[in-house]
């Protein structure tokens, strides 16, 4: 199953809606904290994309600094490194990172945290790779009365609100500088219509479920992409107090702020 949805991920990647507008969100968000960022040095900012799956949004990221990836399926480091150039490795949080301790400015991890069992071990793996005052880019999931056959296909552990997710980053010692829901433009629709197909028995869960993403009609996808990405425009400026997922940014402290 995990084979599976890598490689239905890596087919859509590139341009299905929420994928395509994920990434405008994170990198706008991003390239505003790194313009925050007092570092005198003018070195560009090593950049960690770990869970980089096909390897679009590491692309991205090479634009803003000297950039790689991690990935815990083979064919996706493969897929990866081709499509992005980049130095794409083979691991897995918590315990096997191949990458040293104290090198990173930036992290990214974008829809990972929620697939691993021990999600406070893999912060302080994260924490361990940052130099001072290097930052974390996370998204998560949200709520668990989301909860659906998506998670299940998924092999999701669990879904998170904010105060839980900015409660397992300080335990791991960084601090916050944005922590906001998002997808909140279409969380009545995707809410709806999760309740309404009901939360997967355990029979449905042992057999696996259905995911949410697949292919949609072109003028679909676009409309929904471009709902989406706006959001990035507000969140420029503040936060929103509910949506699908959950986005934050935090901070090693120390080094420059």
């Amino acid at each position: 199953m995990r084979e599976l949805m890598h490689h239905l991920h890596d087919e859509l990647d590139d341009r299905h809606w929420w994928f395509a507008a994920r990434r405008r969100i994170v990198l706008q968000v991003l390239r505003g904290a790194l313009r925050e960022r007092d570092d005198r040095s003018g070195a560009a900012p090593r950049i960690l994309d770990i869970g980089c799956g096909a390897g679009a949004t590491l692309r991205e990221l090479a634009r803003l600094g000297d950039a790689c990836g991690l990935d815990t399926e083979p064919s996706a480091v493969e897929a990866a490194a081709r499509r992005s150039g980049r130095d794409v490795r083979l691991g897995r949080l918590p315990g096997s990172v191949p990458f040293e301790e104290g090198g990173f400015d930036v992290v990214t991890l974008l829809d990972v945290l929620e697939h691993i069992e021990d999600d406070a071990a893999s912060l302080a793996t994260i924490e361990r790779l940052l130099k001072p005052g290097g930052i974390l880019l996370c998204t998560v999931p949200a709520y668990r009365f989301l909860w659906s056959e998506h998670d299940v296909a998924n092999e999701h552990k669990r879904r998170y609100t904010r105060p839980e997710l900015r409660a397992r980053l300080e335990g791991a010692g960084l601090r916050i500088r944005k922590l906001t829901y998002y997808n909140t433009f279409l969380f009545p629709p995707i809410a709806a219509f999760r309740l309404a197909r009901g939360q997967p028995a355990s029979a449905a869960a042992a057999a696996g479920g259905r995911p949410d993403l697949g292919s949609v009609p072109a003028p679909l996808n676009a409309l929904l992409r471009g709902v989406f990405a706006a959001e990035r425009h507000w969140l420029r400026v503040g936060s929103f107090p509910f949506g699908v997922s959950v986005l934050a940014l935090a901070q090693k402290p120390g080094g420059p702020g």
